[in-house]
């Protein structure tokens, strides 16, 4: 619920602020660099020396007055003097002008808002893809982080509910401690009741064991589970989106060069297998002496020679 209220709220705050146009975002700028320039509290009226009632007329000779004091000819070498001229300039166009006048008295009267929309922001500082990318990562796993918080508590109160009444169902409405282990009943599913048909709901009912102070869920199989504040897990940024996506890929890379690695070697060893194959089915197959194909090319008839100019047979071995 309170996180439904909080989203609610930012989004009262969205629309408020993307209420503004692009005419109040320059009386912004001027009124920031007004006060940056002039000294804090000055006003556009007040820059003038004229009074917020003053009429249109009034504010044109006070505009002819601090033009001639502010021009850049008779304030050569000041610092900033263009843009105090051209400012001036601006001023009294806004103030000369009735909308853009009523527009300046509403804040003049009210304030100028703290806030001024992400659309202002954005237009003044132009953000670069990876700076929003940034942002809406570190602004998502943010509000994980702060789920994870509420849900943290709110596990922790039911874990102590539950062992609450399993002590109470074991020890009674004193809540004395009994020495041994007791087998009780916990309903988790809220007070017996009676459904929309009459019939009497007791609940969801579960197996517990008491034992001292230590409380332990009995499943089925007789195992005994420990019911304690280090059941619920508490929020981690470790285990925002962001850091689990960078830690999957991590493990993936590394059991992917594991898995290229043994490949590698595999291939490695089929190859030396191979070769010792090789040099062994050659050594086997030598013409050196007394081997099997050294006698039997020497059984081999032999072709004739050319021996002085005439072909004789050779002259076979006895």
């Amino acid at each position: 619920m309170k996180l439904f209220l909080v989203f609610g709220l930012l989004a009262l705050l969205v629309t408020l602020a993307s209420a503004w146009e692009k005419e109040d975002h320059e009386i912004f700028d001027l009124v920031s660099a007004v006060e940056a320039s002039e000294g804090k509290g000055t006003t556009f009226y007040s820059w003038l020396d004229v009074p917020p009632t003053a009429s249109t007329a009034e504010i044109a000779r006070a505009y002819r007055k601090l033009s001639m004091q502010l021009h850049p000819d008779k304030n050569p070498g000041k610092k900033k003097v263009h843009e105090r001229f051209a400012r001036l300039g601006v001023i009294a166009t806004i103030l000369r002008n009735p909308e853009s006048r009523k527009r300046y008295d509403f804040f003049y009267k009210n304030g100028v808002p703290k806030w001024r929309g992400t659309g202002y922001y954005y237009s003044r500082f132009r953000p670069g893809l990876g700076t929003v990318i940034l942002f809406l990562i570190v602004l998502t796993s943010g509000l994980q982080y702060l789920v994870q918080r509420m849900n943290y508590k709110r596990d922790l109160a039911r874990i102590e509910s539950v062992t609450r009444e399993a002590r109470l169902a074991a020890w009674g409405a004193k809540m004395a401690p009994i020495e041994g282990q007791r087998k009780v009943k916990v309903n988790l599913g809220g007070p017996p009741r009676i459904d929309e048909d009459g019939n009497y709901v007791t609940g969801r009912m579960i197996d517990m064991v008491v034992s001292g102070d230590a409380v332990y869920i009995l499943d089925p199989t007789g195992d005994m589970h420990p019911v304690d504040a280090s059941t619920a897990v508490p929020a981690a940024v470790s285990r925002t989106w962001f850091i689990s996506l960078l830690r999957s890929l991590y493990r993936s890379m590394i059991q992917r060069s594991n898995s290229t690695n043994k490949d590698a070697l595999g291939v490695a060893v089929g190859a030396s297998e191979s070769e010792f194959e090789e040099g062994y089915d050659s050594s086997a197959t030598s013409d050196g002496p007394g081997s099997g194909a050294a006698t039997l090319r020497e059984g081999v008839r032999q072709p004739a020679a050319k021996a002085g100019g005439k072909r004789r047979k050779a002259v076979r071995k006895r």
